[in-house]
């Protein structure tokens, strides 16, 4: 008898093969069968012509600390995700030692945009290496399959201590180690390695993150173990430092597949020629047999913020300032004309790969309209109207920068691009900016349905079986027998996401913002229902693995 039987649904198995009308079985929380099925089993759902599709596998997340107190991994399982990979741009948790807890936490609180609070009272800290935290991660149980990336900036500090963000050169007994505890981490399972050069990566205190001060020839001995194991990946948040040619030395450095994040390879109607050519650099290198390949949003990158926060802001110098002030400091600062002439400055000289230009048309006011646009009525500059105003709103007012990606004629050739993976979530994260983690809904509602960029079986293809093969995970992605019973039931005339939904429900009440799925009717993960097309299913345990097998 089989533990679930899916009855009468759209099949779109995540090959890109045609849809089909059938049934498909699960049992020990593998397909066991997929077509016409008349054998009984223990729960039976009738679709009634819905699409089923396996889950969707987001490669670029961060629930790090999250997950140890929020097996849920909310709100991804409920937006269709069964399978997260974790500790992206090199930001993880683990190694740590405990005396490092709080330096680690509070640099995670900064780059990724998470509350500190939040991260001080809720994190678990029941590891302090690698193979620890993934024995957590055994017993937390998660909903969903969850992969982990080993960390530069994580190993750097575990390594050198409070000195990762401000030596830049280790010792070759650091760089020793460091590489030692790489090796070992591919060992125990980790998904491959990741790093950031990216500008825009700043941590506590306005110190930089500690990979972004790292040197070539220090990232170049921390990969080797990657050609060594044979298996892994290599991800990095590049910035204009890491160009598709230094990721191509490292892929053949290493001989494993690398991936570069960064908002260079999006869209942006200020430079609308830069994205495609990152895209078309990667492409040759991959006639040259080279596995180099982009991280593509299929979103827009927005920015929902205040000036009590500012972190789109952070990679200006003019901001070094913001970064080590008291909340009290602020208004002073924002209101020195020298702060003022500094930012001009920096806007009309902008370092690459930093996420905003100067460009006021794209920074939207509460009411919708551009800080350009109000303060042309106003007959005022731009930059003054922006500090003017959120200073006399007491820095409250909510500003939304729409940056990147926010043309679908600019962004379709670049979700469509032999070299690029869609991911780029940033699931866990930013969460008081923004919730992208539902990247494949918007997807199959937008890309899908409402341009028909894709096929519905493209587009459920870019979303599951073409992310697991990339990055080697195996038994993911497609409705086959003998894979995994990751499946979601959903309705593609009506999947989509909701609105921004703010709540406080962090640990010591931290604020969050969430989206919420609309057309979706059941989520599965390894054969067991863990959403319901409402809410989540109350479980003792979760049924998600701990991935620490990867494909070669």
């Amino acid at each position: 008898m089989h533990d679930l039987l899916i009855r009468g649904a759209t099949i779109i198995d995540g090959t890109g093969a045609p849809r089909m009308r059938g049934d498909v079985a699960v049992a020990d929380g593998r397909v066991v069968a997929v077509g016409r099925i008349t054998d009984a089993a223990r729960q039976t759902v009738d679709a009634d012509g819905l699409a089923l599709m396996p889950g969707i596998v987001d490669v670029h997340t961060h629930y790090d600390a999250q997950i140890t107190w929020d097996r849920t991994l909310s709100p991804s399982p409920s937006l269709g995700v069964t399978t997260a990979i974790m500790g992206n741009c090199g930001f993880g948790i683990a190694p740590c030692p405990a005396l490092l807890r709080e330096t680690i936490v509070k640099n995670l609180s900064v780059v990724e945009g998470m509350d500190l609070d939040a991260l001080l009272t809720g994190t678990r800290w029941e590891f302090e290496t690698f193979a620890e935290y993934l024995d957590q991660l055994r017993r937390v149980k998660p909903y969903a399959n969850v992969g982990v990336l080993f960390g530069h900036s994580t190993v750097r500090t575990a390594v050198m201590g409070a000195e990762a963000s401000t030596r830049a050169t280790p010792t070759a007994d650091e760089i020793a180690r460091m590489r030692a505890l790489v090796k070992e981490a591919l060992a125990q399972g980790a998904a491959g390695f990741a790093s950031s050069f990216s500008p825009n990566h700043s941590g506590f205190g306005g110190l930089p993150m500690p990979s972004t001060i790292a040197s070539d020839a220090e990232l170049h001995a921390l990969v080797e173990p990657l050609r060594a194991a044979g298996r892994g990946v290599f991800v990095m948040a590049t910035g204009p430092r890491g160009t598709p040619e230094f990721m191509e030395d490292i892929a053949v450095r290493t001989g494993r597949p690398a991936f570069i994040v960064t908002v260079l390879t999006m869209h942006n109607a200020s430079a609308p020629k830069t994205a495609m050519d990152w895209y078309e650099r990667c492409a040759a290198a991959r006639a040259r047999g080279h596995e180099v390949a982009i991280q593509t949003s299929c979103q827009p990158l927005s920015f929902d913020f205040t000036l009590e926060d500012p972190y789109l802001m952070l990679s200006h110098d003019a901001f070094d300032r913001v970064k080590t002030a008291t909340p009290g400091e602020l208004p002073a600062i924002y209101a020195d004309p020298a702060f003022r002439a500094r930012l001009r400055e920096n806007l009309a000289h902008p370092k690459p790969g930093i996420l905003f230009h100067g460009d006021w048309r794209k920074v939207e006011m509460p009411d919708g309209t551009s800080v350009s646009q109000r303060a042309a009525e106003a007959a005022v500059d731009p930059l003054d109207f922006f500090f003017d105003t959120a200073l006399a709103d007491g820095l409250r007012t909510r500003f939304i920068a729409k940056l990147f990606q926010n043309d679908d004629a600019g962004v379709a050739p670049l979700l469509k691009h032999e070299a690029g993976v869609i991911a780029l979530s940033d699931a866990g994260a930013h969460l008081i900016y923004f919730c992208d983690a539902g990247f494949g809904l918007h997807l199959l509602s937008h890309w899908v349905r409402e341009t028909g960029t894709f096929t519905l079986e493209e587009g459920v293809r870019r979303l599951t079986s073409h992310p697991a093969a990339q990055y080697r995970i195996p038994g993911r992605g497609r409705i086959a027998p003998g894979g995994w019973a990751d499946l979601l039931l959903f309705d593609p005339a009506r999947v989509g996401l909701s609105g921004l939904v703010r709540q406080r429900d962090l640990p010591a009440g931290g604020e969050r913002t969430i989206r919420r799925p609309t057309g979706v009717h059941g989520v599965w993960v390894n054969g067991t229902q863990v959403f319901d097309g409402t809410d989540y299913v109350a479980l003792d345990a979760g049924p998600g693995h701990v991935i620490d097998r990867y494909d070669a």
